[in-house]
C-alpha cells in the first residue's frame, strides 16, 4: 500500500476517533450526526486514497506487463485470469444470496463454528482424545441403515444420484469428450 494511502487512512481514522470522543457526551441526535459526518469523512479519505493509489497500481501493472521472458509470461497469464475470476466470484456471490434468501437461510454464528470445530481442535492438540469424539460405531451405522424409513432411503438415493451426476458431468467437461480420455496412442 503506498504511503499516501496509509496517511489518508490514518487521518480518516483519527478524525473518526476525535469526532466520536468530542461528541460522546452530547445527545443521541448529535452523536448520530457526528457519526455520519465521520463516516462521510472516512469515505472521502478512502476515495482520495483510491484516487492516489489507482494510477500508481496501473503504472506498476503496465510496467510488469512489459517484462519479457518467463516472468512476463506468468504476469500475462495471471493478468488474463483476473477479469474472469472477478466475474465468476460476483456471480457466485449473487447466486448464493439468491439461495440464502430463497431457502430462508442464515449464516452460522461464530459460536456455532466454535462448537463444531472444538472437538477437532482438541484432537489436533491431544491425539489420544480421539475416542472422545463419540463417533458412531459401524454396528450402529448398519443398524441405522436397516431401520431407515422410506423417506430417508429416497433422500439418500436422490443425493447419491446427484453426486454421481455431478461427478459424471465434471468428468465430461474435464475430458472435453463423452467417452474416454485423450492421450497418446497405445504402442502395440
Amino acid at each position: 500500500m503506498p504511503a499516501a494511502t496509509r496517511a489518508v487512512l490514518r487521518q480518516s481514522q483519527f478524525l473518526t476517533r476525535r469526532t466520536a470522543v468530542r461528541h460522546a457526551s452530547s445527545n443521541a441526535e448529535k452523536a448520530s450526526q457526528a457519526a455520519s459526518q465521520a463516516a462521510s469523512k472516512a469515505q472521502e479519505g478512502l476515495s482520495k486514497a483510491t484516487a492516489v493509489a489507482g494510477p500508481a497500481l496501473n503504472n506498476a501493472a503496465s510496467a510488469l506487463r512489459k517484462v519479457g521472458g518467463p516472468v512476463g509470461k506468468v504476469v500475462k497469464f495471471v493478468d488474463s485470469l483476473i477479469p474472469p475470476t472477478i466475474y465468476y466470484t460476483r456471480v457466485g456471490l449473487e447466486l448464493s444470496k439468491l439461495v440464502f434468501r430463497g431457502q430462508n437461510m442464515t449464516p452460522p454464528t461464530s459460536a456455532t463454528f466454535q462448537a463444531f470445530f472444538q472437538p477437532l481442535i482438541n484432537v489436533a492438540k491431544n491425539p489420544t482424545s480421539f475416542k472422545s469424539l463419540n463417533l458412531p460405531s459401524p454396528q450402529t451405522f448398519l443398524a441405522r441403515i436397516r431401520n431407515a424409513n422410506k423417506k430417508e432411503i429416497a433422500l439418500a438415493t436422490v443425493t447419491t444420484a446427484e453426486v454421481i451426476g455431478f461427478f459424471t458431468v465434471g468428468e465430461i467437461i474435464g475430458r472435453f469428450n463423452l467417452i474416454g480420455y485423450r492421450g497418446e496412442p497405445a504402442h502395440h
